[in-house]
């Protein structure tokens, strides 16, 4: 025992440099992860394994600081109005840590309809709120010496050298349980072709009635010379392409996708030199803006697997944008806007659409 308490005193950071550390990762683990619920290009591969070597080192600094107040909390004598807060965050931290090393080392628990990665970031969510009521009653200005000096520098690199093992061995748990992931952290589904393949998932509370397609109209309007509009009858499946979906309910699935190219679409109605944007828009109010550059690859899908879509999966008409997360693949378009700038609405849009 007496070795041990040795060596955490020697690799243990000062109070409030751990403190401080618990802060600005928190806060990296928040921003990260709410990147990467829009990075599906391998190309982000990196943000993701950043995000878990940090939430692993986070592992650490949260057991000095429980280890260093455990007697504050355990004895009900040294309690203040601020102790429930601080215990509420403690909870909320371990359980967000807790759900994300479980859905990396590859358990699958359900909670409703909710998988483990859904509860990880519900768990990390609120760990901000929480976080910000908590510092109004213990924040600490950190000095200089709380982080300089070759022995700060050696425990801080001895941590993060922790967190990427600890990142790497939790990985290798997964995949000696079989539990195969992507770059992202989504598990394949069991193969199979068409709507009831994948599930139904939809963004916040999108769920409209079936659209009326003897009344419905694609429109696409904005930078072109002429705006177009397209009916049910002019929606064919000339083209195919073969697509991996991955939702950011921790699931991916590849899929035949067949419909109109967007590209082809846009040239139809004749783009101006000054486009950048395209923002494809849901008769719910959901949007997502995307670079223009990208429409050659995109598809506005009508059968997946050789069926109909399906009234869930966005009939008459969806995206398909490949290297995109599940929730920007826009389900009941009803208008394409050409633009010259993103539509900074969207970021609204994406909270309150579905909600009448």
């Amino acid at each position: 025992m007496g070795r041990l308490e040795s060596l955490r005193r020697r690799v243990e950071p000062p109070p409030r440099a751990v403190d401080w550390s618990i802060l600005l990762l928190t806060l990296f683990e928040a921003l990260s992860g709410t990147l990467s619920l829009g990075a599906g290009h391998p190309a982000n591969g990196l943000l993701f394994v950043a995000h878990g070597v940090a939430g692993l080192t986070l592992v650490a600094l949260v057991g000095f600081k429980l280890y260093r107040v455990r007697h504050r909390v355990l004895d009900s004598r040294l309690h203040d109005r601020n102790t429930p807060v601080s215990v509420l965050l403690a909870l909320v931290v371990l359980l967000a840590l807790g759900t994300g090393i479980a859905w990396v080392a590859g358990f699958e628990v359900r909670i409703a309809f909710w998988t483990l990665l859904n509860v990880h970031i519900g768990f990390g969510l609120l760990v901000i709120p929480v976080l910000l009521v908590h510092l109004r009653s213990r924040f600490r200005t950190p000095t200089k010496a709380d982080f300089a000096g070759r022995r700060r520098a050696l425990q801080y690199g001895g941590l993060l050298v922790f967190g990427a093992l600890a990142y790497r061995a939790t990985e290798a748990v997964g995949e000696v349980r079989g539990a195969s992931r992507r770059f992202t952290g989504s598990r394949p589904l069991p193969e199979g072709e068409g709507n009831d393949a994948f599930p139904v998932t939809s963004w916040v509370s999108d769920d409209p009635d079936p659209i009326d397609t003897d009344s419905w109209e694609l429109w696409i309007t904005g930078l072109v010379d002429s705006p177009v509009s397209l009916d049910a009858a002019d929606l064919t499946s000339d083209h195919s392409q073969t697509t991996l979906l991955d939702c950011t309910s921790g699931w991916y699935t590849e899929q035949e996708w067949s419909g109109l190219r967007l590209g082809e679409v846009l040239s139809a109605a004749g783009v101006h030199s000054s486009a950048r944007w395209v923002t494809v828009r849901s008769v719910t109010g959901f949007r997502w803006s995307f670079p223009i550059e990208e429409g050659d690859g995109m598809l506005l899908a009508t059968h997946v697997g050789g069926e109909p879509l399906s009234h869930g999966h966005g009939a008459p008409v969806r995206l398909v944008a490949p290297n995109r997360r599940g929730f920007q693949w826009v389900k009941w378009i009803e208008r394409i806007e050409v633009r010259r700038h993103r539509d900074s609405a969207q970021w609204l849009a994406v909270l309150v659409s579905g909600f009448d």
